[in-house]
């Protein structure tokens, strides 16, 4: 009865499409695990030394930065990419995928996903899920990354590294493993990240051939528009995580540390709106007044001008009410 009980674990936590691959290669698939899911899943919540060498590689990746040189166009390559695909982590992996804060069509959503996957911040529903989980306990034992309960540099890298997170809980995201096509990007969340690698390395070297007035190469628009980019992007993503619950202020008095950060919504296109958005986290947007600066927001408006989504999610009204701001 207790095996049965196992398995019935395993196969709900592991829920959603499949794709069977040849065993030589299931050592690419993200939710491959030789001793399964639900036992990893299980595994006590600490920092495994070698999750750091992705990281470490990404940095040192950053810090060729000093011998490689720079020039224009890198330089653009890199903060195009660094907003793109801020764009693509807030508006679609958080206020799309994790929350649902309005709906799209089909090959849109598959679309952004591929533009957040180029983030190197895993897949949609692992994000989603995670999220999703931190939204529950927020700031209580049990969240995946919070800075109150388990320290700063947990909540801002270090719980990534930890193995019990690695795995996909799919038992959180049930809306969306309807979709074998989300569920086929998650498993190979990598690959994605490796083609644009490639793409800017090899789209420099043709500019370093055919337009060496522009003075860039290969290893140039790879540094600075993947490893540079990355970094930056990575770093303000995860303080919304750390700082966001720590520094700024708080209008409502929720049952966290949520806090509202001018700076990291100016960063984070809008996300630095934490504690508005703690209080209600079913409205797409996040600054909840003309004076917050919610870019991701003006961006999602015109798209559903276009008619490309809809069903925007508005701030309850409630949220408006004086009684229900901290009294200062």
């Amino acid at each position: 009865m207790i095996q049965d009980l196992e398995q019935k674990q395993e196969a709900e936590l592991s829920a959603g499409p499949k794709l069977a691959l040849p065993s030589y290669l299931a050592w690419l698939d993200s939710d491959h695990f030789a001793e399964g899911t639900a036992s990893v899943m299980n595994r006590p919540l600490v920092s495994r030394p070698s999750r750091w060498l992705p990281f470490a590689f990404l940095h040192l990746g950053a810090m060729a930065a000093f011998f490689v040189g720079v020039s224009p166009v890198a330089l653009i390559v890199a903060v195009a990419l660094y907003w793109l695909r801020m764009f693509a982590i807030t508006a679609f992996y958080h206020r799309y995928f994790s929350h649902r804060t309005f709906k799209t069509s089909r090959p849109a959503q598959f679309v952004f996903a591929l533009m957040g996957m180029m983030s190197v911040q895993r897949g949609p529903l692992w994000w989603a899920a995670h999220h999703r989980s931190h939204h529950r306990l927020s700031d209580k034992p049990g969240d995946t990354h919070s800075p109150v309960v388990d320290g700063l540099l947990w909540s801002h890298i270090a719980w990534i590294t930890a193995d019990g997170n690695m795995p996909t809980r799919y038992d959180n995201v049930k809306d969306l493993t309807c979709f074998p096509e989300l569920v086929l990007l998650n498993r190979f969340d990598w690959a994605v990240p490796f083609i644009l690698g490639w793409t800017l390395y090899l789209s420099g070297c043709a500019l370093d051939i055919y337009c060496p007035q522009l003075g860039t190469n290969g290893n140039q628009m790879l540094v600075w528009g993947f490893f540079v980019s990355t970094c930056v992007l990575f770093h303000c993503t995860a303080a919304i995580n750390s700082m966001a619950h720590i520094v700024g202020s708080r209008r409502y008095p929720t049952d966290d540390d949520s806090r509202n950060n001018f700076l990291l919504a100016l960063v984070t296109l809008g996300e630095g709106w934490h504690n508005n958005h703690h209080f209600c986290m079913t409205s797409v947007r996040q600054g909840f007044y003309w004076w917050e600066i919610d870019i991701c927001f003006y961006i999602l408006k015109i798209m559903s001008w276009m008619g490309l989504i809809w069903d925007l999610r508005p701030v309850q009204p409630h949220a408006y009410d004086p009684k229900r701001h901290i009294q200062r």
